[in-house]
């Protein structure tokens, strides 16, 4: 048994070790690496670029609109000559050429707040990258306390196993010379077992932590990686006298961009407001137009007939007044009708002769649109409010949050000295007990069961002294000091 926990200590220990060749990351470049490859800050800055297209199209707006146009097509039956405005029944080809312009002079400054609607919503959309940004740095810096935490532990486990081993060693000595039963031996094996089991377990919730940690970072999980681990003592952090809850609140406001998000967005709900109200008025705009058109009669020939005289066509035309005339139509020297022959003029000479220009004012009064402007109106005063309490929100919440982890650390620190005097006794009390074991005074029982007071103790006050680091560093933080270690 005892060569079987051998094993297991030495798997672990393997677990434990770092390879020589591994890589090992301190805070600043897991939180560099983290900002450059988080999926979510890469999806916030592609937001920002599609604000800022949203913006740059609402300040083009303003410019005139300059568009051009062509048609062409083949008409035949009675239909009307484009170059003439007469009905004709012939087959021809028809075109045109067309250049229109228009642009607002005055829409009550609905654009020109919709401009600046956009731009505060850019300005929000940048803020809250950085506040993207400050969520994966603190996310970063909690699991990588969650590893060194996970770590000390592993320690604490590989230290009781060390003493464990060291007192069955010194056990098995005694049973072989006859001095202590053999229980003693057995007792302390199952003790070396338990306390492997535990290392084991301490140090799976360690890879587990380092795991976690690679997922933030966007790390592949089979990449090599191990971080730097400082004593949690070195880790610097401010006095708690500094950090008091309402001077960390107000800075807070002044520095966190989730505020400025907030702000930012009520001021773009604002802009949208007054843009809706003079989308319900009267706009006034100018247009212009330049055109032409073009035919091209199938070419027949003409004929110079001499008209010889008239004949009834059958057909009567009443001007009003009760007098009906009758349509004549001409005749030639053979008898037949005149028919008139057409063949268009060249392209450049249609075009410049059918060339038309037109200019003028467009006034456009909303009378009644289902109610869709003063709904949309109605609706932008709402989102405002929505977002108002939205911020209120956000500050009560912020508030709280700064508040319970002033009020834990308070509580840690506190756990931590209580904790820090109760290893204190448990060494001595360890270190007594140690003694009288060795002298026989005291049960196998007994000496491990003070063995597991230390060691619980020691846990006890690692926890309370890294969650102290960690709430301190949360209020640090809120201070707008960043994260270091």
């Amino acid at each position: 048994m005892f060569k079987r926990t051998l094993k297991l200590i030495l798997l672990g220990s393997m677990m434990y070790l770092p390879a020589s060749s591994q890589d090992l990351w301190d805070l600043q470049r897991a939180v560099e690496y983290a900002l450059a490859n988080n999926i979510s800050v890469k999806q916030q800055d592609l937001q920002v670029r599609f604000s800022n297209l949203t913006l740059k199209q609402s300040r083009s707006s303003q410019l005139p609109s300059l568009n051009a146009g062509t048609n062409v097509g083949y008409r035949f039956g009675l239909t009307e000559n484009p170059t003439t405005g007469v009905l004709e029944d012939n087959k021809f080809f028809s075109g045109g050429l067309n250049l229109q312009s228009g642009v607002d002079l005055f829409n009550w400054f609905s654009k020109r707040n919709a401009i600046e609607a956009d731009r505060y919503t850019l300005e929000a959309d940048k803020e809250q990258v950085k506040k993207i940004q400050n969520d994966v740095a603190l996310n970063v810096a909690v699991a990588y306390l969650q590893v060194l935490l996970a770590k000390e532990q592993a320690n604490i486990s590989s230290v009781q196993i060390l003493q464990t081993r060291t007192q069955l060693n010194n056990t098995r000595s005694r049973v072989d010379a006859g001095a202590l039963p053999e229980l003693n031996a057995v007792e302390l094996e199952a003790q070396l077992a338990r306390d492997s089991a535990a290392f084991v377990a301490s140090q799976a919730s360690v890879n587990q932590f380092i795991l976690q940690l690679k997922a933030l970072l966007n790390l592949d999980a089979a990449v090599p990686f191990d971080i730097v681990t400082p004593p949690v003592d070195m880790i610097p952090v401010e006095p708690l006298a500094e950090l008091q809850p309402e001077r960390v609140y107000a800075l807070a406001l002044a520095n966190l961009p989730q505020q400025r998000v907030n702000a930012l967005r009520i001021q773009a709900a604002g802009k949208t407001v007054e843009a809706a109200r003079g989308a319900m008025y009267p706009n006034l705009g100018a247009f212009g137009s330049l055109g032409s058109n073009f035919v091209n009669f199938k070419e027949r020939p003409i004929y110079n007939q001499v008209i010889t005289g008239y004949a009834p066509s059958g057909l009567k035309v009443d001007l009003g007044g009760g007098t009906i005339y009758d349509v004549q139509r001409p005749l030639t020297a053979d008898g037949t009708t005149v028919i008139t022959f057409i063949q268009a003029d060249p392209l450049g000479d249609q075009l410049r002769q059918n060339f038309g220009q037109s200019i003028g004012l467009n006034l456009s009064i909303p009378l009644f649109n289902g109610r869709n402007a003063r709904t949309n109106w109605e609706k932008s005063q709402i989102n405002v409010e929505q977002l108002q309490l939205q911020n209120q929100e956000s500050e009560r919440q912020l508030k709280q949050d700064i508040y319970a982890a002033y009020n834990d650390a308070v509580a840690a620190i506190e756990r931590f000295n209580a904790n820090q005097k109760s290893v204190e006794a448990a060494q001595r009390t360890m270190d007594f007990a140690t003694k009288r074991y060795d002298l026989g005074l005291l049960s196998t029982f007994e000496m491990i069961n003070s063995q597991n007071n230390l060691q619980r103790a020691r846990i006890d006050m690692i926890y309370a002294q890294y969650d102290y680091v960690f709430k301190v560093k949360l209020l640090e933080f809120y201070k707008g000091q960043g994260l270091k270690l």
